[in-house]
């Protein structure tokens, strides 16, 4: 009896021990800031630099990881189509975050063309397309929203927290002022984030509003060959732009792992 008794008492400390290891090690797992996009988000072509590479510099690093996988050229849809979504959901955890800018590279006609490769259907319907590919492959496309609603609801479903931000604004302007995506990817970001209840940061806006402060001349310094990727001066204007957008979303518990 005396033998049970003190087994029974040491399986006790033993599976007391495990409870608490197993807890201590849950605590002390950081949370993962995960970032997919395109070019302007991440770019190896340097001077051309994303955003995406900048922004760790204000957050506390020691208290969660910054993981960008954005990848040059990819839309929405071949984001998915390339497996690169899969990737981060076989990853992904509960108390993560997912940060996600696309919008440069949805704008052709969807066909099995070399420039159709990347396009979308325009808006944030359900409609689609099926393409025929050479080797008989059929390939359903979607609208942008759609694809952007994969991303959320697949994300909530590993318990992450989505976040929507609308595309950098391209070094274009009009009558002294940068032209503004809202009315089209912008303005679908925007109604996809809102219906979908998650977090929108208007990202064109509030980096367009800088770029007017600054104008043509100054603005034009901070892109590298073409309107639309910026150098890394560009990228940290990007960055800082994502972080008061955030900032401006109360509740959000990703802004508790800010610097400031």
């Amino acid at each position: 009896m005396n033998f049970i008794k003190k087994n029974k008492r040491a399986m006790q400390l033993l599976l007391l021990f495990f409870a608490t290891s197993s807890f201590i090690v849950l605590r002390n797992q950081k949370p993962t800031l995960y970032i997919i996009g395109d070019s302007t988000v991440r770019n190896t072509n340097r001077p051309q630099c994303g955003w995406g590479e900048m922004i760790g510099s204000f957050f506390d690093t020691t208290q969660i990881s910054i993981s960008n996988q954005a990848m040059a050229g990819r839309s929405t849809r071949t984001f998915i189509k390339e497996k690169r979504w899969e990737k981060v959901l076989s990853t992904l955890q509960q108390g993560d975050f997912v940060i996600m800018q696309f919008g440069h590279n949805e704008g052709s006609k969807p066909d099995t063309s070399r420039n159709g490769y990347r396009g979308v259907l325009r808006g944030t319907g359900d409609d689609s397309v099926s393409l025929t590919w050479k080797d008989s492959s059929i390939e359903v496309v979607h609208s942008y929203g759609w694809y952007l609603r994969k991303f959320i609801r697949e994300a909530k479903e590993k318990g992450a927290t989505p976040i929507i931000c609308s595309m950098i604004p391209r070094n274009q302007w009009t009558d002294g002022k940068v032209r503004l995506a809202n009315k089209d990817f912008g303005k679908w970001a925007k109604e996809v984030a809102e219906s979908e209840g998650v977090a929108f940061v208007d990202l064109n806006t509030i980096t367009a509003e800088k770029y007017n402060v600054l104008g043509e001349t100054e603005v034009a310094k901070l892109f590298y060959k073409d309107h639309t990727h910026t150098n890394e001066d560009g990228a940290k204007i990007n960055a800082a732009s994502v972080v008061e957008g955030l900032k401006l979303l109360s509740g959000l518990p990703l802004i508790n792992y800010l610097l400031n």
